[in-house]
């Protein structure tokens, strides 16, 4: 295999968790006394920056974004992280790829503490060498930042890594890094949006990700 160092996006990648972050959204804005729309006109939340969103979507700006996030992440760590699935195939390729000497990591912006309950809970944890995502004061945020991270503490050759994402962040970051992206389709990208980013490919399917890895 070409790709010695798999880092995976975690939302929309890993794992599907659309239920508990629109909740988390919705729970906010009602704290806010904003009107909230249904969740599935919510899922262009699942991928950026919370701050971005909540800015670009309701222009919330300054304290009421620093306000929006706190409550999202009231629901979020009380039951919202919860409300998510494994994507089916996703544990038997970690399996495999880790089986095969490959190193894997989880390079997300949702805050690493997160990131790591969620990782437990579905027992996906033990797959990777490292789980690395934001800070909960704002910092990291980034996917950019949270991949230079991975590549830094690690001492990674960008070379031999390949950053597999279903947003347009996951495979800018990894160009930012000088590193091969993968896109892929079961999440929340559209096509257009991963192809404008030129990645090596983008899959369909977890087992597509899979047939591409173990052929490079």
């Amino acid at each position: 295999m070409t790709y010695k160092n798999i880092l995976f996006d975690l939302d929309g990648t890993l794992t599907d968790p659309k239920l508990g972050i629109t909740n988390s959204i919705i729970f906010s804005l009602g704290k806010l006394d904003i009107a909230a729309p249904h969740n599935d006109e919510l899922e262009h939340f699942i991928g950026p920056p919370l701050s971005e969103s909540y800015e670009s979507t309701y222009q919330l700006t300054g304290d009421r974004n620093h306000l929006a996030i706190d409550y999202y992440r009231e629901y979020f760590s009380d039951k919202g992280l919860y409300e998510n699935k494994v994507y089916e195939g996703i544990e038997e390729l970690l399996k495999e790829l880790k089986s095969a000497g490959c190193h894997l990591f989880v390079a997300t912006s949702k805050p690493v503490v997160f990131a790591e309950q969620i990782l437990e809970h579905f027992k996906l944890d033990g797959y990777f060498d490292a789980i690395a995502g934001s800070e909960l004061d704002g910092t990291r945020v980034h996917k950019d930042e949270v991949i230079k991270f991975v590549v830094d503490r690690y001492q990674l050759d960008v070379h031999d890594c390949v950053m597999i994402g279903d947003r347009k962040h996951d495979l800018v970051g990894a160009r930012k890094n000088n590193m091969d992206a993968i896109g892929v389709m079961y999440g929340y990208g559209s096509l257009a949006e991963l192809e404008n980013e030129q990645p090596v490919t983008v899959v369909e399917s977890v087992e597509e990700l899979g047939d591409y890895l173990k052929a490079h």
